[in-house]
C-alpha cells in the first residue's frame, strides 16, 4: 500500500514539475532604446510623459521593460553614432524623439521598429511612405510642424506693429528646418516681411545669433523647433528679453519659461501617445501597418507679463484665441 502511494505521489509530482516550472518562467523584458539630441535634464518631463503612458498600459520598468538612453546634449551631429550604439544592444524597439533622430536611427537599422515621439513632417522628409501606411520600420505620432510655421509668422506680424524684418534661428543639421523655411518664405513675402536666417549649431552660438539679429535691425525673431533651443530654452528666453526681441516659439515650454508666445502641438502629449505605439509593436503589430497620427489640436500660449515688459499690446482677437494666457 505504501509502495502504491509512493508511486502515485511521484507521478503527481512529476506532472506538477513542468507546470510549476512554466508558472515561474520570467516574462521577457522588452529592451527599449531612447535616442535624443537633447539632454536628460531638459527632457525630464517628456521622458516622464512617455513612461507614464507605458505605466497606464500595465508596463513596469525593470520587470516588463528596460530603457537604454542616449543623449546628444544639444548636438544633432552626434545622433548617427548614438544610433549605432543603440542598435548594437539588440533592442526590441527604438524611440526617436526628433526627425533628425529618426533619420539617424533609420540609417542604423531597417529591421528594429522605430517609434517617432516628436518628429515634424515624416512624409516630406522621406521617413515614411505615407501617413496612412508608413511602409517601413518607422511609425508614431507626428508633430506636423510644417503645417503651422507660416501661421506663427502671421501671428508675430499681428503682435508687433510695423514689423518689417524677422530673424530666424536655423540649425542646418536639423533636416526639418529646410522644410520650415520653404513654408515660411512665401508667407513672409505675402506679409511684406524680410527674413534673416541665422545659423546656430550649439549653445556657444546663441549670443552671436541675437547680436546679429539686433545689428540686422530685426524687429522680431522666430526660433524654429529644435532640440538644441528646447534644451537651452531658459537661455534663449533670457537673450530674447535682454535683446528686446519679441520671439515666437513652437513649444509651450518657452512661454512657461518667460518667452513671449508659442504655437504648436503639445510635446508631452505626443510622447505620451508614443507609448501606445510601443505597446502595439511589442504585441506584434508591424510599424508598416500602424498609421502615423497627426495632432488633433495646436495650442496657442501667450505670456502677458513678457508682452508688457516688451511694451507690446496683444490684439484682443489673438488673446481670445489663446489656449492659455500667462499673467
Amino acid at each position: 500500500m505504501r509502495r502504491r502511494e509512493f508511486i502515485a505521489l511521484v507521478g503527481a509530482t512529476a506532472v506538477a514539475w513542468p507546470l510549476a516550472a512554466h508558472a515561474q518562467t520570467p516574462r521577457k523584458i522588452a529592451r527599449i532604446g531612447w535616442l535624443s539630441a537633447g539632454s536628460r535634464t531638459a527632457s525630464r518631463h517628456l521622458v516622464e510623459a512617455f513612461l507614464q503612458g507605458l505605466r497606464e498600459l500595465d508596463y513596469v520598468e525593470g520587470q516588463t521593460f528596460a530603457m537604454e538612453y542616449r543623449w546628444g546634449e544639444g548636438r544633432q551631429e552626434r545622433l548617427p553614432e548614438l544610433a549605432v550604439e543603440l542598435v548594437r544592444l539588440e533592442l526590441d524597439i527604438l524611440v526617436a524623439t526628433t526627425s533628425a533622430a529618426v533619420q539617424a536611427a533609420m540609417n542604423a537599422t531597417r529591421t528594429i521598429p522605430i517609434i517617432m515621439a516628436g518628429g515634424g513632417d515624416p512624409v516630406g522628409l522621406g521617413l515614411v511612405a505615407s501617413l496612412a501606411r508608413p511602409g517601413g520600420n518607422v511609425t508614431g505620432p507626428s508633430m506636423m510642424n510644417t503645417e503651422v510655421v507660416s501661421k506663427r509668422i502671421q501671428m508675430l506680424k499681428e503682435v508687433v506693429p510695423g514689423l518689417r524684418r524677422v530673424a530666424v534661428l536655423v540649425n542646418s543639421v536639423n533636416p526639418i528646418h529646410a522644410l520650415f523655411m520653404q513654408e515660411t518664405e512665401p508667407t513672409a513675402r505675402m506679409l511684406g516681411l524680410e527674413l534673416q536666417p541665422i545659423e546656430v549649431h550649439g549653445p556657444e552660438d546663441f549670443e552671436a545669433a541675437f547680436a546679429a539679429a539686433t545689428q540686422g535691425k530685426a524687429g522680431a525673431l522666430v526660433a524654429f523647433d529644435d532640440s538644441l533651443t528646447l534644451q537651452y530654452r531658459s537661455r534663449i528666453v533670457a537673450l530674447a528679453a535682454t535683446s528686446r526681441l519679441p520671439t515666437m516659439y513652437g513649444y509651450r515650454e518657452f512661454p512657461d519659461e518667460g518667452g513671449l508666445i508659442s504655437y504648436g502641438a503639445k510635446l508631452s502629449s505626443h510622447y505620451h501617445l508614443a507609448a501606445k505605439y510601443v505597446d502595439k509593436v511589442l504585441k506584434g503589430t508591424k510599424p508598416a501597418d500602424l498609421p502615423v497620427e497627426q495632432p488633433s489640436k495646436f495650442e496657442l500660449v501667450i505670456n502677458l507679463k513678457t508682452a508688457k515688459a516688451l511694451g507690446l499690446t496683444i490684439p484682443p482677437l489673438l488673446l481670445a484665441r489663446a489656449d492659455e494666457v500667462i499673467e
